[in-house]
């Protein structure tokens, strides 16, 4: 299927791995011009040249900090001015710390407030003027399972990511006048370096191997295996086409049905 993509401009930040980097590539493909963002100028440069390759699209890599509200006006300014507009925004970024409610303090809440909720609070407030002023946006937040079904150990997640949830459904609400989309996915467990991370903490824990554990967190999964984060780009690249233009203000699970819930 052809998205229609081309002369898009659209925005994907922590795009140097994992989710960020599949959506940004996943985007490039149906022929967007892409800006994307992360924190890490190195592993942000290989991952650009990757897709500038594989693509044959413009990619602009920029180094930013998503918890930043400084920098995620820069990221749109720059944006901005060599392109004159954005038509997509791609929220994304790492997952916050892990801990309980005894360990986690008041500054490990704040900052994963920043990181999780504000930032996309921040880059949607700064596109959004110009999605209005030429009626046509798309904006996608990746979040987590944790955000419809709450996971323990994930305890800033599990309080943070639902709020996502209610302010996409706000926005879609008030914006679909304006051919805007709002919506987010929710990956289940999906291969990627945090996936590995969490896996390796999880294994120690229990004295079992990282591959034993991720065989048993497999086996949980009805499809019976982990996702690939080229699935998850394949869905932001959908909910950025013209053909998704009357799907607002959904929550796409993205999880091989391992949410137990109705959804």
């Amino acid at each position: 299927m052809n998205f229609e993509l081309n002369n898009k401009i659209a925005i994907v930040a922590a795009a140097s791995q994992g989710l960020g980097k599949a959506s940004a590539l996943a985007l490039a493909r149906e022929g967007a011009t892409l800006v994307m963002c992360a924190r890490r100028q190195t592993e942000l440069t290989v991952a650009a040249e990757e897709i500038r390759r594989a693509a044959k699209t413009t990619v602009i890599p920029l180094v930013a900090d998503v918890s930043k509200p400084e920098d995620i006006e820069r990221i749109v300014a720059e944006t901005k001015h060599r392109f004159g507009t954005v038509h997509i925004l791609v929220n994304n970024a790492g997952g916050p710390p892990v801990g309980d409610i005894l360990s986690l303090t008041d500054d490990d809440w704040q900052k994963g407030h920043d990181l999780t909720l504000m930032s996309m609070v921040r880059f949607t407030r700064a596109v959004l003027p110009m999605m209005i002023q030429q009626q046509w946006g798309r904006i996608i937040t990746i979040t987590s399972i944790a955000a419809k079904q709450p996971i323990n150990e994930l305890m800033l997640s599990s309080a943070i990511r639902p709020g996502i949830l209610g302010l996409t459904k706000v926005l879609a609400n008030q914006y679909a006048k304006d051919n805007i989309t709002v919506n987010t996915i929710c990956p289940g467990n999906i291969l990627t370096r945090r996936q590995e991370e969490l896996a390796a903490s999880r294994a120690a824990a229990r004295s079992i191997s990282m591959e034993q554990y991720l065989k048993e967190t497999a086996g949980a999964i009805p499809a019976g295996r982990l996702g690939r984060p080229e699935e998850i780009g394949d869905v932001v690249a959908f909910l950025a086409s013209e053909q998704a233009s009357y799907i607002n203000g959904v929550n796409v699970l993205a999880d091989g049905s391992a949410a137990k819930g109705i959804h």
